[in-house]
């Protein structure tokens, strides 16, 4: 993307949170090339390490895959095909880390879209609390889709083991943001400064 190989991108964002500690997930095939490009990532800031998943069964899987990475820490999660541009974002993600880190909630984000049933979709009652959250839905009930970038509590990591496999045969993350949003323990924050792509 421009001048750049695209997991630049998702792993400036980290930075930009004051993320350093970070795991890399990809395939058997691809993970070789992540580590001949970044290494172990000192000479960037950053300490990176390397993890496999086998086969495509789901964003919620990394929660496992990534487990002994994660330890006893919260945690944050970004697609390492998305975008995110803008000027607020340093301050809006050093928010949401410490947020995350001092309360018993976890948080995503939602961005305005006109096709939001190719995405996860969060319906917001009238003073914008998140009310429901649907996995790519025929009829969404609203243009808010959940982007790739989620920070969690540690418990994530067993919510993520409860999950049983959706019809496409994946641990979907619509899920486990269902069950933060059951325990109400979710918050949703818009991005409206923000330009994202996926």
């Amino acid at each position: 993307v421009y001048n750049n190989p695209m997991i630049h991108y998702p792993l400036s964002t980290l930075m930009l949170s004051g993320i350093r500690d970070i795991l890399i997930i990809s395939t058997p095939k691809d993970i070789k090339h992540y580590e001949k490009l970044l290494g172990d990532g000192e000479n960037i800031g950053l300490n990176l390490s390397y993890a496999i998943q086998k086969k495509p069964r789901g964003i919620a899987e990394a929660f496992i895959i990534g487990e002994d990475f994660i330890g006893k820490d919260d945690v944050c999660l970004i697609l390492g095909d998305n975008i995110f541009y803008g000027k607020i974002i340093p301050q809006l993600l050093t928010k949401t880390y410490n947020e995350v880190s001092d309360n018993d909630y976890s948080i995503i984000f939602g961005y305005n879209v006109h096709d939001s049933g190719r995405y996860g979709v969060v319906e917001f009652d009238n003073n914008f609390n998140a009310v429901s959250i649907e996995e790519k839905p025929e009829q969404p009930k609203s243009n808010y889709a959940i982007v790739g970038l989620y920070f969690y509590k540690n418990d994530v990591i067993s919510l993520a083991k409860n999950v049983k496999p959706s019809q496409r045969g994946e641990l979907e993350i619509t899920t486990v943001n269902q069950e933060y949003l059951k325990q109400n323990r979710l918050k949703v924050k818009l991005l409206d400064s923000v330009f994202w792509l996926d």
